[in-house]
């Protein structure tokens, strides 16, 4: 297949009613089927949930923590407050499979442009013994785009664990919510664990700028954190792992945050989103926005264990000319990014 031929499942918005629409642009078959207006409203029921416990689950332990030490508002009263977090301690997370999630594509009109299909995945990895990094970007505050390909994606490719800052393994709350889409420490010695495993259970997604690309995003311009960003390639070239780049056109659109203040030096500290998130209304409501998921193909990275800094800076160039590119082909399909260029810091 050609970069120029993709697969690509596109979902268009009404206002009481919906029509989504699949096309295999390799295939004559066409398949539509009536969304209500009641599946859109649980859709952002489900996106907004996930932004309320990303905020509030911080304030929530603390407020607990308190509680207990202060018996507030007494020692019983202070153990049923704090109830949701002691089984969150006591509890460990567990991957789920996201297809429930559905109505919340929906809600972001989603829709994927794929030059390397789940089909061509299936068949790499049945073919060969290479392993990839899913590298992902923008970062977002939270990554919508994602949850979306989840959701609609075939539970095979679903199994693909996502790596992640350590402080999201150890927020209780928080890593129950988020490891219901399979997590993985974003360090360097737990993804190289990770790689020994076979196929898909050996893959990883990566989200590539991390927080620091959180506080880059602008409705005006699209920023990257990555021109410093090359310890992933390094650990490809050392492991023998390929790298193929996706960009998740909406993960900077459909919510802004608050870029300054105590909340965002936190953030940017402890490497977790601790800071206001807003959408609709300036609340936590995630806005309708259009979702893209544009997936390449991989790069073809060789096996060299003992990887020079060249090595390093010349797949690594490649890497951003192939986002630069998967950028500038897609964007004319997202109504908030058409205006956009493409900034790598």
């Amino acid at each position: 297949m050609s970069r120029s031929e993709t697969s690509v499942v596109v979902e268009k918005p009404q206002t009481t009613t919906r029509k989504i629409t699949k096309t295999s642009i390799n295939t004559t078959t066409c398949r539509s089927n009536e969304i209500s207006t009641a599946r859109w409203l649980l859709g952002m029921a489900m996106a907004t949930t996930f932004c309320c416990v990303y905020f509030f689950a911080p304030i929530y332990i603390i407020t607990s923590i308190l509680c207990l030490l202060f018996r507030y508002p007494t020692m019983e009263g202070s153990f049923v407050i704090a109830a949701p977090l002691i089984l969150s301690i006591l509890s460990k997370p567990k991957k789920l499979d996201c297809r429930f999630l559905k109505p919340m594509a929906d809600y972001f009109d989603f829709e994927t442009a794929f030059e390397f299909t789940d089909a061509d995945i299936r068949e790499m990895l049945k073919t060969t013994d290479k392993r990839f990094i899913l590298a992902s970007q923008p970062h977002g505050v939270l990554s919508f785009c994602g949850i979306c390909s989840l959701a609609v994606c075939d539970p095979d490719i679903g199994q693909i664990k996502t790596a992640t800052a350590s402080v999201v393994h150890q927020t209780p709350i928080l890593k129950n919510v988020m490891g219901i889409f399979g997590l993985v420490d974003a360090s360097r010695k737990s993804m190289q664990r990770h790689f020994q495993n076979k196929g898909i259970d050996g893959c990883l997604v990566l989200y590539v700028g991390g927080i620091a690309e959180l506080f880059k995003s602008s409705p005006v311009e699209e920023r990257l954190f990555l021109s410093q960003r090359k310890g992933f390639i390094k650990l490809a070239l050392k492991e023998g792992v390929d790298v193929i780049p996706a960009y998740l056109f909406g993960n900077t659109s459909v919510l802004s945050v608050l870029k300054h203040g105590p909340l965002a030096d936190l953030s940017r500290k402890l490497q977790v989103s601790l800071t206001y998130m807003w959408g609709k209304y300036y609340l936590p409501i995630p806005r309708d926005e259009k979702c893209l998921y544009a997936r390449a193909k991989p790069m073809g990275l060789p096996h060299i264990p003992d990887p020079t800094d060249e090595d390093v800076d010349k797949w690594h160039a490649k890497y951003c000319e192939e986002v630069k590119r998967l950028f500038n082909t897609y964007k004319e399909k997202v109504p908030a990014y058409k205006h956009k260029k493409l900034y790598i810091d």
